[in-house]
C-alpha cells in the first residue's frame, strides 16, 4: 500500500534524527495524520525540537516557531497590520501562526489571553485580525510544550484548552547507550540539516483525507464511547472525559491504523493509544491525589474493567 511507504518514510526520516523515540515519532505522525495537535510535557534539551524540526523537513513543510514568554502579545502569534505611509494603507504582516508546522515553546509562560491567539487557530484553523478572518494554509500542524508539574509555568493550561490537544507526550530522557549514539552522530555534523523532504504537502494532504476512509464499526465505536462514559462514573475521577475526546479517540485510532497497514480500527489501536488522548482531559478528585494515585492509573483500571468487544461488524 503506497500510503502505507509514504508514512513509514516519514517516521524512519525523523529517527534519523531522533535515537529511541519511535514510538513517539509514530504518535507525533498519527496526530499530523488526522489532523490533530500535541502538547508536549518534558524538561528542556530532550529534542523536543529537533523532532518537530525533522517532522516538517520530511513533509517539505514551513516550520515556525514561537518561544511563549509573559510578555507575548497575541499579535505576536497571528500577526498585525502596518500602516505603509508609502502606499497609504496598511500592509498585513503575518504572524508565526500562518505555518504548517508551529513549535510553540513553553505555552504555559504566557498570558491566557496570548494562549487563546493560538487555540482559536487550533481550533477554528483561522486566525481573526483587525475584524478579517483569515484561514491558516494545510497542513496545519502544532507541537506545544509546557514544563513538567514542578516547574510549573505562570498560566498553566485550563482544562478547555487542553481539551483541543488532540494527544499528550512525554519524551523522557534517552537510555544511555541512546545518547552515546546522540553524541556520536553529533560529533562531525547535525543530522537534521541532511534531511530531505520524503512526502510532499500534497500527498500529505491526501494521506490526511485517507485516513477518514478508515473503517471503525459500531462496536469499536462503543467501545470508545464505554471508556469515555466509564471515566465520567469513576468515583476517583472529579472530571472524565467529554464527547471532543471521543471524537478525537476516534480519528487517532483511525490514522493509527492507517499507520500499522490496516483499513479498519481494532482495540488494540484505541487501547493503545487511549491513555495519550484521555490523560490530559482528566481531573482526579482531591481523595486520588491524597492516596498517591495518578491520572494514568486510574485510566489504566478503567481500560482492564471495560469489556472488549470481540465480534466485528462492519457498517455498511
Amino acid at each position: 500500500m503506497n500510503e502505507l511507504v509514504q508514512i513509514q518514510d516519514i517516521i524512519a526520516n525523523i529517527e534519523r534524527v531522533m535515537i529511541g523515540k519511535k514510538n513517539i515519532a509514530e504518535l507525533a505522525v498519527v496526530a499530523l495524520l488526522a489532523d490533530g495537535h500535541i502538547l508536549l510535557e518534558d524538561v528542556p534539551g530532550v529534542g523536543k525540537t529537533m523532532m518537530v524540526r525533522a517532522l516538517a523537513k520530511s513533509i517539505g513543510a514551513d516550520f515556525k516557531r514561537i518561544q511563549f514568554t509573559p510578555d507575548l502579545l497575541p499579535s505576536d502569534v497571528v500577526g498585525v497590520s502596518i500602516y505603509n505611509p508609502k502606499e497609504m494603507e496598511f500592509e498585513f504582516r503575518p504572524g508565526p501562526i500562518l505555518g504548517n508546522i508551529v513549535l510553540a515553546d513553553e505555552i504555559n509562560r504566557t498570558s491566557p489571553k496570548t494562549q487563546s491567539a493560538l487555540l482559536e487557530g487550533m481550533e477554528e484553523a483561522s486566525v481573526t485580525i483587525d475584524g478579517i478572518t483569515m484561514p491558516i494554509p494545510k497542513p496545519f500542524f502544532v507541537m506545544a510544550t509546557q514544563n513538567p508539574i514542578e516547574h510549573e509555568g505562570t498560566y498553566p493550561l485550563p482544562e478547555a484548552q487542553l481539551d483541543r490537544f488532540l494527544m499528550k507526550l512525554k519524551m523522557g530522557y534517552p537510555h544511555p547507550s541512546e545518547e552515546i549514539e546522540v553524541l556520536n552522530r553529533l560529533e562531525k555534523r547535525m543530522p537534521i540539516d541532511e534531511l530531505d523532504s520524503v512526502v510532499s504537502l500534497e500527498e500529505l494532504i491526501f494521506l490526511q483525507k485517507k485516513v477518514k476512509d478508515v473503517k471503525v464499526d459500531d462496536t469499536m465505536k462503543g467501545y470508545i464511547v464505554d471508556l469515555a462514559s466509564r471515566t465520567r462514573e469513576d468515583t476517583y475521577i472529579y472530571l472524565g472525559v467529554s464527547p471532543r475526546g471521543s471524537i478525537a479517540l476516534m480519528r487517532a485510532s483511525q490514522a493509527f491504523a492507517m499507520l500499522k497497514g490496516r483499513d479498519y480500527v481494532i482495540p488494540d489501536d484505541i487501547q493503545y493509544l487511549a491513555p495519550f488522548v484521555f490523560c490530559h482531559r482528566i481531573i482526579l478528585r482531591p481523595e486520588a491525589r491524597y492516596d498517591g494515585i495518578s491520572t494514568e492509573e486510574v485510566l489504566s483500571r478503567i481500560i482492564k474493567k471495560t469489556p472488549v468487544p470481540i465480534k466485528r461488524k462492519v457498517s455498511q
